[in-house]
């Protein structure tokens, strides 16, 4: 699994991670009973601060998409796969429509974080 983190964006380093998980999942490269990286090892490789990750995660854990076990590390929880199907298309829609406009992909997101508020 490879995570991306971004440390000039504008978005916060944990929250990077969180959405990363996110998408991996939605995705199908993350199934549930499949196990994160440890968090230190995570930071090492993301140059990050441990307490970073461990913040993701326990993100993730509020959220129920990871179990955190002692001994064990961070797990996918067993959740009913939701289908992504259609909200991909949609998104390939969105892409084929940006690009036709000539619209940056920054310039894209921020249209869809904009809409995300109302």
């Amino acid at each position: 699994m490879l995570f991306r983190i971004d440390s000039t964006a504008d978005e916060p380093l944990f929250t990077q991670l969180v959405t990363q998980v996110h998408l991996a999942v939605a995705r199908g490269e993350l199934h549930p009973g499949e196990r994160l990286p440890a968090a230190r090892e995570l930071a090492a490789s993301l140059d990050l601060n441990v307490h970073t990750v461990l913040r993701a995660y326990q993100v993730l854990r509020d959220e129920g998409l990871i179990e955190l076990r002692r001994g064990r590390g961070a797990i996918v929880t067993a959740r009913p796969a939701a289908d992504h199907t259609p909200l991909l298309a949609a998104i390939d829609e969105v892409v084929r429509a940006a690009r036709a406009a000539h619209l940056s992909p920054e310039a894209t997101a921020t249209l869809l974080k904009e809409a995300f508020q109302k």
